[in-house]
């Protein structure tokens, strides 16, 4: 299969970051890189050994597809104009900064038939993956994600800088709409929000409750779900899960499984199991955009899509706006 030819919108942080791994990536070909600050892209280009462009359009006309790793605020004009110009797009999270942004983007990439990716990696973190042979019907979810302060990330709410990665991984696990959101939060030392909290309800009856905040002494990233018969604990940072299990007593567990003994009586009783799935080892951005590229060269739809990514923005825009009256009423 031909290599496609993949380009870099952005040089900050993440730019570099894509830069290095579609390197790595064997069936694309990175062909070069674009920022609007031009010595900046000529460093990152020489660190690299790749071409810096001088202009985005003549980016365009050298790939088939770009990675748009330019901050929030860009990531609107920056796809609209890879799309109009025929270009597979993967930009980061969040897919843009407003709704109507994206319904846009979303509707111009289907018009025009090309694959749209938004980053949302922690669809590939390992502690998720590691759970793939698990069936997940969440009836409560409680996800801690607590981040140091770093002023990159701050022009947007901790809800769309943090939140929105949980939001993401929720939505795709709760098969059922959202009802019903109540949220809080704060700004600390930024002029947007730094810390909130969120209730989101399921009509299926599923809850959430989602906590973000980047004024954290210390890190975390943790998601547990409960379940029927089951209670899942994920951590982001270090990649592992951990599964407690009731079982039927007769039914054989992995050897690997162990047994914490058994509750109830007669014929309801069941076995307790934890288990600790293998940790696939893998670098997740790496792993978003091999898929990226798979998806384009077989033509199918991205894993995690616009629609995903719009969907998220939806409910992100819900609580910043919950989080807006909450004031109100307070005050």
């Amino acid at each position: 299969m031909e290599k496609l030819k993949v380009g870099v919108i952005g040089t900050g942080h993440l730019g570099k970051l894509h830069t290095k791994m579609f390197k790595e990536i064997l069936n694309c070909e990175l062909i070069g890189i674009y920022d609007s600050n031009n010595e900046l892209a000529k460093s990152v280009a020489m660190e690299f050994g790749i071409k810096a462009f001088g202009s985005i359009n003549d980016l365009f006309r050298s790939v088939d597809a770009v990675s748009v790793a330019a901050t929030t605020s860009a990531h609107y004009e920056l796809v609209k104009q890879s799309l109009k110009n025929g270009k597979h797009v993967f930009v980061e999270k969040p897919i843009t900064t407003t709704i109507l942004e994206a319904q846009e983007i979303v509707k111009l990439s289907n018009a025009k038939k090309l694959n749209l990716q938004v980053g949302h990696i922690e669809r590939f973190n390992p502690a998720l993956i590691s759970l793939e042979k698990y069936i997940i019907k969440p009836m409560f979810i409680q996800t801690d994600r607590l981040a140091q302060f770093n002023p990159r990330g701050t022009d947007v709410a901790v809800v769309l800088d943090l939140m929105i990665h949980d939001i993401d991984i929720i939505l795709s696990l709760v098969n059922s709409e959202v009802k019903k959101i109540d949220a809080s939060g704060v700004a600390v030392v930024s002029d947007t929000i730094d810390i909130a909290n969120a209730r989101i309800l399921f009509e299926n009856g599923a809850v959430a409750n989602v906590t973000a905040s980047r004024i954290s002494q210390k890190k975390m990233r943790k998601m547990r779900i409960f379940q029927r018969d089951n209670y899942l604990s994920l951590d982001f940072i270090t990649g592992v899960s951990e599964v407690f299990r009731l079982t039927p007593v007769e039914e054989k567990v992995d050897t690997s499984s162990i047994s914490f003994g058994e509750i109830g009586v007669g014929e309801k009783k069941k076995r307790i199991v934890y288990e600790q799935p293998e940790i696939r080892e893998i670098n997740a951005l790496k792993y978003e955009l091999e898929l990226f590229i798979n998806s384009v060269q077989l033509n199918k739809k991205p894993i995690v899509s616009g629609e995903d990514g719009l969907r998220a923005l939806k409910v992100a825009e819900i609580i910043l706006l919950k989080i807006e009256e909450s004031k109100g009423i307070i005050s």
